[in-house]
């Protein structure tokens, strides 16, 4: 056993309980969160260097063996998750220092920050189905209280849809629990896995793989996106950063984790379900990226576009396209965090998200423009950047296995990603140089178009958007050292006896 695993859980958790009682303190409130998270970075690290020298690490919770007691694992894709979610949650928190305003840090933003990633961790490193349904419960009130802070009508509103949608998916969450549980005896996933495997596939074991796959898309945004782009485009510019970067990844790593493992002996589900479900998302989310010039909607569009990516692994379910699922997934976790970063910079900065509203920033800002060009690139899976070896696993594994169709979309969809993504760097950074003023408190009305007098947002937050710059080249760059996390990863998922004999090694 290694204790080690339950840190990325015990860290923030101690860390937002001591927050809780010096909420007033402000400075103190941001060194020790950004203490919390840099040990949690460390630890993290530590974790994902072990699982690469010696393998699967599990923690039975109080010596009980599975299926009794509580287990963590980290297997290689949970520790590269919670490192790079350890990683991007220190750029965010910094970037909430320079951005998020003094009301709101009064407001319990660092212990709710702290208490999401307690969910998210706990999501990640988890070995039973009901522990990941209370992490996501942890992680959900967290955000609902995120979302709605600053208390303008825009975010309640969104906040009542985000909140109606989360109870609907958690009650069904905890039917599709009980009903498999019923059926089975146990929630272990490795145990699971071994006795659906055991007893053969049956009608009622068919139906709760359907309920689990209506549940995690509701939560990932695959195909039932319809509550993401208003309730991820009303909180404060670092929220949303932080929720696109690991919210959704939460949902699609439940449903990566539960289809490779515990029903990845439906193939029905596996490929025909998956990939239908991941053409309609990846076509809906291009769709909706290039119908708007809100600069929120479409990056919340390409949310929606990098999870149909990413079921695109599972569609096709060969070692090789959950190999790129998992590298395309240690990309996408910084490249959008960027992306929102960066967009909410530009907004901060004009006063506004309408395209139509700003220009002419080239000269003025050439560093956030030179950055989200290098972005935009990232995202679509230009090379050396991070987001071509996962891409290019991805579409390859989909060629070879007879999924031309899925591939088509998928390279369809990065290019009209590109396109949405140029379009904001070509109406903020060229043409006619006009920034609006941002509106005084109270006001109803949008002032007219000035000449750029704002000032751009505090300079510290320069600092998180170039070094996740400096990450997402370098995950490029290294892709060679980094694929051999990866391809462990892909390893466990397509072979999921590994896992079990891991787990249930005790027994």
């Amino acid at each position: 056993m290694n204790n080690l695993i339950v840190l990325p859980l015990v860290i923030p958790l101690a860390t937002a309980i001591l927050l809780l009682f010096v909420h007033n303190r402000i400075g103190l409130q941001r060194r020790i969160s950004i203490a919390g998270l840099l040990l949690l970075a460390a630890v993290s690290c530590l974790i994902a260097v072990q699982v690469g020298r010696e393998g699967i690490q599990t923690l039975y919770m109080g010596g009980w063996m599975p299926p009794y007691g509580i287990v963590f694992v980290a297997d290689m894709l949970a520790a590269l998750l919670v490192l790079i979610a350890s990683t991007v949650g220190l750029c965010c928190l910094i970037y909430a220092f320079g951005s998020i305003g003094t009301e709101r840090e009064k407001h319990y933003f660092y212990p709710l920050f702290q208490f999401l990633l307690v969910g998210v961790n706990g999501s990640f490193l988890t070995g039973d189905l009901f522990n990941l349904f209370v992490c996501f419960e942890v992680m959900l009130m967290a955000s609902y209280a995120l979302i709605v802070l600053g208390n303008t009508d825009r975010q309640l509103r969104e906040t009542l849809k985000y909140l109606l949608i989360n109870i609907v998916s958690s009650a069904l969450f905890v039917a599709g629990v009980a009903y498999l549980y019923g059926a089975t005896g146990t929630l272990n996933m490795a145990d699971l896995s071994f006795k659906i495997a055991e007893t053969g596939w049956t009608a009622t074991l068919h139906v709760i793989a359907l309920l689990f796959l209506i549940v995690f898309s509701l939560k990932a945004g695959l195909f039932l996106f319809f509550w993401l782009p208003g309730a991820y485009g009303a909180p404060p510019a670092v929220v949303a950063a932080l929720f696109a970067a690991l919210f959704t990844k939460v949902g699609i790593y439940a449903l990566i984790r539960t289809f490779t493992l515990i029903f990845y002996l439906d193939e029905s589900i596996l490929h025909d379900w998956f990939q239908g479900l991941a053409i309609a998302t990846m076509l809906l989310g291009a769709i909706g990226a290039v119908a708007y010039r809100d600069i929120r909607r479409i990056m919340n569009y390409n949310i929606v576009i990098s999870i149909g990516f990413l079921a695109l692994g599972l569609a096709v379910s060969s070692e090789e396209s959950l190999t790129g699922a998992v590298f395309y997934l240690i990309h996408d976790i910084p490249a959008k965090a960027l992306l929102f970063m960066l967009g909410g910079w530009i907004i901060l900065t004009a006063g506004t998200s309408d395209l139509k509203r700003m220009g002419g920033w080239i000269q003025r800002y050439p560093l956030i423009g030179g950055l989200l060009f290098l972005t935009a690139a990232a995202i679509v899976g230009l090379p050396p950047l991070s987001g071509f070896p996962g891409k290019l696993l991805l579409i390859r594994s989909g060629l070879q296995e007879g999924y031309g169709l899925l591939s088509a979309v998928a390279l369809l969809s990065s290019l009209i990603a590109l396109y949405s993504l140029l379009r904001i760097f070509m109406h903020a950074f060229w043409g006619e140089e006009m920034l609006r003023r941002e509106p005084q408190a109270g006001a109803t009305a949008e002032p007219k178009l000035a000449p750029s007098s704002a000032s751009p947002p505090s300079r510290l937050t320069l600092l998180p958007i170039v070094a996740l710059s400096i990450l997402i080249i370098g995950i490029g760059l290294g892709a060679e050292f980094l694929y051999e996390w990866a391809s462990q990863a892909g390893d466990v998922l397509a072979n999921p006896d590994r896992y079990i004999d891991a787990v249930l090694k005790g027994r």
